[in-house]
């Protein structure tokens, strides 16, 4: 009897998703917990495995088919069940017709390789010689129809990352003078970040106001005491825990900024969700620091660099980024001096990092050089008001500043 596979139960928020990729035919030997299937959401990519040693028997939702929570979208047939199709007596040919019905070649954990499917015409099997490719890099590589063989990779172990992918079209596209297009649909989150942003323009009143921080005095700070942060927290100590500490210290100061609207009610959030945006290879994503009044700093970048890398893998759970009361996003380590950042509804605040770059500053009459950072808050003015805006910013000024307030809550 053959098992039903069925897309999983989705969370209450999502109506229904699309089938991403198939990763195995019909008749394919899979082994248990191999990935069939991946299902795109919204938000978050849904693997599905095998249940057993097996073959699927017969996929019945194509790629790109739009489907709902437990909707059988394949059947399965485990490797005793499979083996019954095959008769006795059957003997292999080496001439002739191929035999029919599915053939399921023996699995130990030794044995099992996993044929990656890739662009047309290529299939990647994981060995010696082939590299093994992380769900994030195998989509954009079947996106752009790269074989992953004629790519160097520059990550662990040799492993080959997005940005090798993109250095390799790159070279290869350099100097063509041929005008090429190409039309590809949108994936769901990246329609889904359409939709939300263009919400946000239409349904807040958005204001930005700008600041500008002398950054010496934590680059100083983490210039001495990184080594022994790292070697007693096991975690690099970065800017952003800085930033979140300050933050959550001005959101106390300044409740409105936490809070959001409810119809015709505001909500002014007892706790304290920082979601930090993460790019990744299919668009922005917004994982969330719960309670992070609560987080020391080592706490902060361990958990923003789990975050970090279950983006990229595309590992994220859609519950890791639901809900937040205000949010940070560093368009700085992109290179960007300035910018207006969109709002994240139900949100009535956003903090934008940017580069730091030296500038000549007036310090005590003097002109002395530093390493400036330009940083914006873009709020809701319905319920937040500008002089309101204008010390929450000062206040993350005044703390990045003088690091000791940080400390002393002063």
């Amino acid at each position: 009897m053959s098992v039903e596979i069925k897309v999983p139960v989705l969370p209450e928020s999502v109506a229904d998703a699309t089938i991403a990729a198939w990763h195995k035919k019909p008749g394919e030997a899979v082994a248990r917990d191999e990935i069939l299937v991946d299902i795109e959401t919204d938000k978050v990519v849904l693997e599905v495995v095998a249940p057993d040693d097996g073959v699927i028997d017969k996929i019945i939702r194509d790629t790109g088919s739009t489907v709902k929570a437990e909707e059988v979208i394949a059947t399965f047939l485990t490797k005793a069940e499979a083996g019954k199709t095959v008769k006795p007596e059957a003997k292999p040919a080496t001439t002739g017709p191929a035999a029919t019905g599915p053939v399921i070649a023996p699995v130990s954990p030794n044995n099992v390789t996993k044929p990656i499917p890739l662009a047309r015409n290529v299939t990647l099997t994981p060995g010696p010689n082939n590299p093994v490719l992380s769900p994030a890099v195998r989509r954009v590589v079947a996106e752009n129809e790269i074989d992953p063989k004629n790519i160097q990779g520059s990550g662990k172990d040799g492993r080959i990352t997005v940005q090798d992918i993109n250095a390799f079209s790159n070279s290869n596209n350099a100097g063509s003078e041929q005008r090429m297009e190409k039309r590809v649909p949108m994936t769901r989150l990246r329609l889904k970040i359409a939709e939300r942003l263009l919400a946000a323009q239409h349904n807040a009143a958005i204001l930005t106001t700008f600041n500008e921080i002398n950054m010496q005095p934590v680059i100083a700070l983490r210039s001495k005491y990184k080594e022994e942060f790292e070697n007693k927290f096991g975690v690099r100590l970065g800017f952003m825990s800085f930033f979140v500490t300050a933050a959550v210290a001005a959101l106390k100061r300044f409740p409105a900024v936490n809070a959001s609207i409810d119809g015709n009610d505001i909500v002014y959030h007892g706790f304290f969700d920082i979601g930090i945006a993460v790019s990744t290879p299919r668009g922005l994503v917004v994982p969330i620091l719960r309670n992070a009044d609560t987080l020391s700093m080592a706490d902060i970048e361990r958990q923003i660099k789990t975050f970090g890398q279950q983006a990229q893998e595309g590992k994220l759970a859609l519950e890791d980024m639901t809900g937040g009361t205000f949010t940070i996003t560093n368009g700085g380590v992109f290179g960007s001096l300035m910018a207006t950042p969109i709002l994240n509804p139900p949100q009535s605040g956003i903090l934008g990092m940017h580069k730091i770059e030296e500038r000549p500053v007036v310090e005590n009459k003097q002109i002395v050089i530093r390493p400036m950072m330009y940083v914006a808050l873009s709020y809701d003015h319905r319920i937040i008001d500008g002089a309101e805006s204008v010390q929450f910013l000062v206040t993350i000024k005044e703390l990045l500043e003088e690091p000791a307030r940080l400390l002393l809550s002063v």
